[in-house]
């Protein structure tokens, strides 16, 4: 037995699904909770133990604090003992801010500012020398050198190459009793009035003092005050002229080209933050992204008239303002707005998109007479951008938004930053530049940096790199070595952002904390596994404990104590089946053991499929990471896309592929990343794409309204003879709308009762007992079951009940097919799990009428699955592709990928090492080349 303290007890837990069930959990030891999707893994691991640890943290604040920060639901446990401070890293918890980067995430990029703000060499954006700062007594020095007995003037730079005609400023320079300035280089007397070219650019500079350089210490007193005089002036700046041969030396406190004269501000890690306005790129604001007007889009198509809707966002013609700029700005430029606008002059398609103001007159023949006009004309493009700038309203940006495409900033070139901290360098490399290595071209850059830095960097820098390399390293532990610092955190992966978080909590090195995990293999390459599970091993090492709700078979082998729940999901669930050692798991005949020990397993097809002959061509695709890669798409089989994570597998089909055919298919207007060419899209008549967002973001969503099949239903209700007679429309039965719903709770069937300091509570609604709808509504019965009752069935009921109704049948059907019979129509989609809500998504699609021509593509869909979900899946699968189907998945679990009839493996490595199709062909064709890892893998798999 585990001893007392040793241990976390959980007595009586009974959030969703759990059958109030007591559990010991080892503390200091790697845990892992398995079993089927749906049976409570998640709600015992997050909602029970999770929920306590976050309750009991905030139970530490004071009652004052407490009431901003909203208070937590106590969990459905009796209770809780021996539970350490917790740190839950799951899924979805990486922000969608474009300004958060995966260096802000993982805090290397505040160490590289440090680092580049006390180390690093400045660097003239003008000549490329390298800056120099002085103090004043340096400056005096180095003018007594180089000036001895000649005669120099001393002056303070006050306007630079800046428009205007500087009147008030002589005026001012005069009250402060100076008698002299020098104006683009020639040296004047301020008289009364003075005043230059208001239209031309000026450079204007204070004459402080004109001397004879000695040494003697009255002239050195002298030369001391006229430098302090200029440097107040001059803003920091000073400019010593030769009198003689008329030639100018700069010299400041700050950095300054020696040459040009422009002066840097001391650096502060600021400088280098894109989130700062002093380190941000002015014109895109640190974004390093602008939306720009797309003329294409403003004029689909060229041989159209303006009359007949060639200018898209105004339409064909109407009699309103604008129209009738039109026709002045086409009687101005002499064509008629029924011409096809490629044969209107260029000049005149600026004028209408960018423009203008102007007065004109046309002389009619006939009358004799001159009529004078004045068009007054924002432009099409400025219009959109100016709405999509400034425009309130959601809408207007929307459409605004729907003639622009988003281009890399021209100023930063995509960096984020201003132009003067991309001159700061450390060993020749600017701050941007580290920023666009990938994780292991990075770290080797850190790993020789030592050698070729000044002695005086590495005394100010070396703390702060071997703080760095530490966090690199942590990324290159967890598999993420394909990364860039700079790659937005909105474009990763549910498993990458939760690697970085892991990583960043290995970098933190807390001790006795009880860390939860959520599927953390998701989307890695078995390659990577082994990296992962040592980097939870490591943490468990130093003193934490570590729970994994996971399905992975080496998860589990290398796990100190397993947990399984089951014996099925849903309310079939929510019971321990097993617990003990992995090698005590084996023992118990529990699905997850007998997938474990091989007594089930999901058995490879006796023969590959031969497909129906066609094929779809992609050529030189070169997104991202890819090296101009071609593939062939066997139509009719079903295909595995296979690779490590990062080798460029979602580049090639979901930013690629995907985005052109559903170009083709259904004008889809993802723009898809660059590609040659492609064929054979006529083979196929549509394509369904099935990835990992969630189905819905609020208690209203539920599996019957995200699968439509709650409308059908509705309906149905509508149809009975009762609801004919009292007039009910099948809006009547939606909870969603005034009119059926009951009004207390506006159909929600809970209230939530707000308490001072205490968690709010959320009670059934004592009007409708959680029915959701009103007595009236609830008295229309079909088969004697009211539409409140049917949201209360399993999809398992549901299915036999609605037999005879072939559109929701149908339906229901494919959802229970997926391995979902378990759960309640009206189930809140907020409470469903990963896996769930995938199957969902993808019941959804497969109930669309199936053309026996329809292609899928399909992103990891084994994502939250265990063995014997996946066999279900791959049943249905199977049976897609046995009617013509083709079936594209994304995929690293080898179960799925011995099944493929066709692998292309992606390669070799992530990043900039991969990009490249390894190898083609079925599964034993793979393992005969042997090249790759995924060859390797599948070796074993099929031994």
């Amino acid at each position: 037995m585990i001893e007392q303290e040793e241990r976390i007890e959980v007595y009586g837990a009974r959030a969703h699904n759990l059958k109030n069930i007591d559990v010991m959990i080892p503390r200091e030891k790697l845990v892992v909770i398995t079993g089927l999707s749906g049976s409570g893994k998640s709600s015992l691991a997050f909602d029970t133990i999770y929920a306590e640890g976050q309750r009991r943290y905030i139970e530490t604040f004071s009652a004052y604090a407490r009431q901003f920060l909203g208070g937590l639901e106590r969990p459905d446990v009796d209770q809780i003992l021996g539970l350490s401070p917790v740190i839950a890293i799951e899924q979805k918890t990486t922000s969608k801010s474009p300004r958060s980067t995966v260096g802000t995430i993982t805090e290397i990029y505040d160490f590289l500012r440090l680092l580049y703000a006390r180390a690093g060499d400045a660097y003239s954006y003008n000549t490329g020398e390298k800056m120099v700062s002085y103090s004043d007594e340096q400056i005096q020095e180095l003018i007594t050198e180089s000036y001895e007995g000649k005669r120099i003037n001393i002056l303070a730079p006050t306007i630079r190459s800046r428009k205007g005609h500087y009147r008030e400023l002589f005026e001012q320079i005069a009250k402060q009793g100076f008698v002299k300035v020098r104006v683009d280089g020639e040296v004047r007397d301020i008289t009364k009035g003075m005043k230059v070219d208001r239209y031309k650019v000026h450079d204007i500079e204070i004459v402080i003092d004109r001397m004879q350089v000695k040494k003697s210490d009255e002239d050195s007193k002298r030369l001391r005050e006229s430098i302090n005089t200029a440097m107040y002036h001059g803003d920091d700046v000073l400019m010593v002229l030769d009198h003689d041969t008329q030639e100018v030396r700069y010299f400041s406190r700050n950095l300054m080209c020696p040459t040009s004269g422009i002066s840097y501000p001391n650096p502060e890690p600021n400088n280098f933050s894109f989130n700062s306005p002093k380190g941000a790129c002015p014109n895109c604001n640190g974004i390093g992204e602008l939306y720009k007007v797309n003329p294409k889009k403003i004029v689909p198509d060229p041989k159209k008239s303006i009359n007949a809707g060639g200018l898209d966002p105004h339409g064909p013609k109407k009699n309103n303002w604008i129209f009738k700029q039109l026709q002045l700005i086409a009687e101005r430029f002499d064509f008629k707005l029924t011409d096809p606008i490629e044969s209107i002059p260029q000049e005149a398609m600026d004028f209408i998109f960018y423009g203008g103001n102007e007065k004109f007159s046309v002389s009619s023949k006939q009358l004799g007479v001159t009529r004078d006009y004045k068009i007054d004309f924002e432009g099409v493009a400025n219009f959109i951008e100016s709405t999509f700038k400034d425009s309130e309203s959601t809408s207007l940006v929307r459409w605004a938004k729907s003639y622009m495409n988003k281009v890399a900033c021209p100023v930063c070139e995509g960096s984020r930053l201003r132009k003067e901290s991309l001159y700061f360098k450390v060993d020749n490399q600017s701050i941007a530049d580290l920023a666009s290595m990938d994780i292991l071209e990075l770290k080797d850059w850190f790993e020789t940096v030592d050698s070729r830095l000044s002695e005086k960097q590495l005394k100010i820098g070396s703390e702060i790199i071997k703080e760095i390399k530490s966090r690199i390293q942590f990324l290159v532990d967890v598999g993420l070595t394909y990364l860039n610092l700079n790659r937005s955190s909105k474009s990763l992966s549910g498993g990458e952002a939760q690697r970085i978080r892991l990583a960043t909590q290995i970098g933190s090195q807390l001790v006795g904390v009880l860390y939860i995990l959520d599927e953390p293999s998701i989307g890695l390459h078995q390659r990577d596994n082994e990296k992962l599970i040592n980097s939870l091993v490591s943490l468990r090492d130093i003193g934490n404990s570590v729970i994994v709700v996971e399905h992975d078979k080496d998860m589990i082998e290398r796990a100190d104590h397993v947990i399984d729940i089951g014996p099925k999901a849903g309310n079939y669930g929510g019971e321990i089946i097993s617990e003990g050692t992995p090698e005590e798991l084996l023992n118990h005949s529990t699905l997850t053991a007998q997938y474990l020990n091989g007594e089930k397993e999901i058995t490879i097809p006796k023969k590959r499929r031969k497909g129906n002959g066609k094929f779809i061509e992609l050529k030189g695709a070169t997104g991202n990471n890819l090296k101009n890669v071609s593939i062939k798409i066997p139509l009719g089989k079903m295909i595995a896309v296979t690779g490590v994570s990062g080798s460029g597998k979602s580049t090639l089909i979901n930013e690629t592929l995907y985005p052109i055919m559903n170009a083709h298919y259904f004008n889809g207007v993802k723009k898809p990343m660059p590609y040659k060419s492609i064929k054979g899209l006529d083979e196929c008549d549509k394509v369904i794409d099935i990835n990992q967002s969630p189905i819905g973001r609020t208690p209203r969503s539920n599996p019957a309204t995200y699968t439509k099949a709650f409308d059908e239903i509705r309906s149905l209700f509508a149809k009975t003879p009762e609801a004919l007679i009292r007039g009910y429309k099948p809006g009547r039965f939606s909870f969603n709308v005034a009119g059926g719903r009951c009004e207390t709770c506006k159909g929600g069937g809970l209230r939530v009762i707000e308490m001072n300091f205490l968690p709010d509570v959320y009670v059934e609604c004592e009007t409708c007992q959680g029915k959701r709808f009103n007595r009236e509504t609830l008295e229309i019965r079909y088969k004697g079951k009211s539409i409140a009752d049917v949201l209360e069935m399993t999809m398992n009921e549901a299915t036999d009940f609605f037999e005879n109704i072939p559109k929701i049948h149908r339906k229901l059907k494919t959802i229970k097919d997926v391995g979902l019979g378990y759960i309640t129509l009206g189930q809140q989609s907020t409470t469903l799990s990963g896996g769930e809500a995938q199957r969902i998504k993808l019941a959804s699609e497969l109930s669309k009428r199936d053309t026996g021509n329809t292609f899928y593509i399909l992103d990891e869909p084994t994502t939250g699955l265990h063995f014997e979900d996946i066999r279900v899946l791959m049943e249905v699968l199977n049976k897609l592709v046995d009617k013509g189907n083709t079936i594209l998945i994304i995929e690293h679990n080898l179960d799925v990928v011995k099944m493929a009839d066709h692998i292309i493996d992606i390669g070799y490595e992530g990043g900039k090492g991969g990009g490249e199709v390894v190898a083609v062909g079925t599964p034993e064709q793979i393992i005969k080349k042997n090249k790759g890892y995924t060859a390797e893998f599948l070796k074993k798999e099929m031994n």
